[in-house]
């Protein structure tokens, strides 16, 4: 991972007897944006709340550009941007009164307001909402509001709590290309148990289940967790069930229609070269062939039932390939 503006050490936090998270580590870097992905209860919300020096962790130590969080709150928090899962709105104050009063509990000298409530304006798009009160506007717009008061005093990482929970398709839409647009200056770190929210935004992902870290690295990475063991094929004159069967390596075959198949297969990624050949052999004029690539909820599902087994195995196989190559 490029060069890191937080750290998380072997962080571990528990309620009364039970632990909500055990010896997690992961880096943020400078840029760009880190998906911290996991079910509800899974520990997310003690990690972020731990780094943005919400509550002490038992164990473990976090740092944000290489200040303690727990030693040097103050100085840490000055460095952060938080936007929780219900923005903390005062729906009776005007746009600019609201994120003026923002600057201020930021301790943003009064002389620099004036531009830090331009630059957050322009930077979310509500500057010609500056005079509306907060409850006219919807809730999209809310939002927006949210990501303002977030970066308003300009800090390296900003945290997202399910930024578009609660948004229309539109909306959606609109916030996460907000979001896109504030990484390119600085750290993002999105919370969410949404698939396609990780999917449409993130660059590297940070998944917890159970309390415990059970993936960290690229969203293509995660894309390709699963290695694939089906493959289509669009070809003509199809073969029957029992001539694909009595292909080495083929132990299942679907027609999805007249000219499409769905291969399950056991003999890795050089079953398509022995398709090919036997297309060739027996008369089969093949159009196209691609192996099917793990659905992201695959992928979630597979690593929340059994993490550290999965994960063994993934590490395995990130061996085998680099021994291969």
């Amino acid at each position: 991972m490029a060069e890191s503006i937080a750290q998380v050490k072997n962080l571990s936090h528990r309620y009364s007897k039970d632990w909500a998270i055990r010896n997690i580590s992961f880096e943020i870097s400078n840029k760009g944006i880190l998906g911290l992905l996991g079910s509800n209860g899974a520990g997310k919300s003690t990690t972020m709340n731990i780094l943005c020096g919400v509550i002490n962790q038992t164990e473990g130590e976090a740092y944000i550009d290489g200040i303690n969080v727990r030693e040097n709150p103050v100085e840490a928090k000055r460095l952060i941007g938080f936007l929780p899962q219900k923005a903390p709105l005062h729906m009776e104050l005007t746009v600019d009164e609201y994120l003026i009063h923002c600057a201020h509990m930021r301790s943003i000298p009064s002389r620099e307001i004036k531009d830090a409530l331009e630059y957050a304006k322009a930077k979310c798009g509500i500057t010609h909402f500056s005079k509306r009160v907060l409850s006219n506007l919807s809730g999209g717009y809310q939002q927006r509001v949210g990501l303002a008061q977030a970066i308003i005093h300009n800090p390296k990482l900003v945290v997202l709590d399910e930024p578009t929970n609660g948004l229309d398709p539109n909306q959606i839409l609109e916030v996460r290309k907000l979001i896109k647009q504030i990484a390119e200056e600085r750290a993002v770190i999105l919370s969410t148990h949404i698939l396609p929210e990780v999917q449409a935004t993130c660059d590297n992902i940070v998944m917890i289940e159970n309390g415990e870290l059970v993936f960290e690295d690229t969203l293509y990475a995660f894309n390709n967790y699963i290695e694939p063991d089906t493959l289509i094929m669009e070809l003509e004159n199809s073969p029957t069930e029992e001539e694909l069967l009595k292909i080495e390596g083929i132990t299942g075959v679907e027609f999805i229609n007249k000219t499409s198949l769905r291969l399950t297969f056991t003999s890795g990624p050089e079953i398509t070269q022995i398709l090919i050949k036997a297309s060739v052999e027996n008369g089969w004029p093949l159009s196209e062939i691609y192996l099917e690539k793990a659905s992201l909820d695959g992928v979630f599902a597979q690593l929340s039932v059994s993490p550290q087994q999965e994960r063994a195995e993934y590490e395995a196989r990130q061996k085998n390939n680099e021994t291969t190559a």
